[in-house]
């Protein structure tokens, strides 16, 4: 069967797409899944968009999302290492759920956003916060670093989630839970993402937007931020959506192109 591409994410291909015999085909070893679909040209981002991270980051909640990109070269399979940039001291975690758009949405309202949408996936956020916050300029640089944004295992249809602002969320790293928390929480929902960036870009079948993490990142630590380092895993996942595991490496450009 040949990759799910953009134009295979509208709601009549979609409905192929169920008709087919899923027995028939054959099981990919977990450790070699790729990002679930071809022909993402944008990997969007929202930032402090849930009530309790923003009150564990001591900000206040913003008055509109807060949009950044990550690059696309920091997308990469849902068990992909996940590679440290040289000299990295504070690269953190953040589970969010991922919204693949279906249908192009060009200033669409909240009450038609969810018809765009083609389904969900975990996304994990991996972000340097040296980079992103004290390094001066906007966030990017600190988010889009290679293998920095791991996505799937599965791109789960939309009509199989059912309402995405209530779905449990967590993370661990060694095996301790610092993420536990759930959609309910978020500042600006699903559908008010997808309406308020159609109004500045007009997004694409294809195109990804990860919609925040709940608290419990390393930064938000206390008393002390705790930051990701060679060796460890991170193992994440969303309800309905699927399980990620990643090993962190030192830097090593054959991991990243692996």
């Amino acid at each position: 069967m040949p990759d799910i591409t953009p134009a295979m994410l509208s709601p009549s291909a979609l409905a192929e797409l169920r008709r087919v015999d899923v027995s028939s085909l054959p099981v990919v070893p977990l450790g070699t899944l790729a990002v679930p679909w071809s022909g993402c040209a944008k990997f969007l981002c929202i930032g402090l968009n849930y009530a309790d991270h923003a009150a564990e980051s001591n900000l206040p909640i913003p008055k509109e999302p807060i949009v950044f990109m990550k690059a696309l070269s920091a997308a990469v399979g849902c068990n992909h290492a996940v590679v440290l940039p040289q000299g990295s001291v504070k690269s953190d975690w953040e589970v969010e759920l991922g919204v693949v758009i279906g249908s192009t949405a060009r200033y669409v309202s909240e009450a038609d956003a969810l018809d765009h949408v083609a389904g969900y996936c975990v996304v994990n956020d991996v972000s340097e916060r040296e980079y992103q916050i004290e390094r001066g300029g906007t966030w990017d640089k600190g988010k889009g670093c290679d293998t920095f944004g791991p996505v799937g295992p599965w791109l789960v249809t939309a009509d199989e989630v059912g309402d995405p602002q209530n779905l449990a969320m967590w993370l661990e790293v060694n095996g301790h839970r610092w993420q536990n928390g759930s959609t309910k929480t978020m500042i600006f929902g699903v559908a008010q993402l997808v309406s308020y960036l159609s109004r500045f870009m007009t997004l694409y079948p294809g195109d990804l937007i990860s919609t925040g993490t709940p608290p419990g990142v390393g930064m938000g630590a206390r008393p002390n931020p705790v930051y990701l380092k060679a060796g460890d895993v991170m193992r994440l996942g969303i309800e309905k959506l699927g399980v990620q595991q990643q090993a962190v490496h030192a830097w090593d450009p054959a991991l990243i192109d692996d």
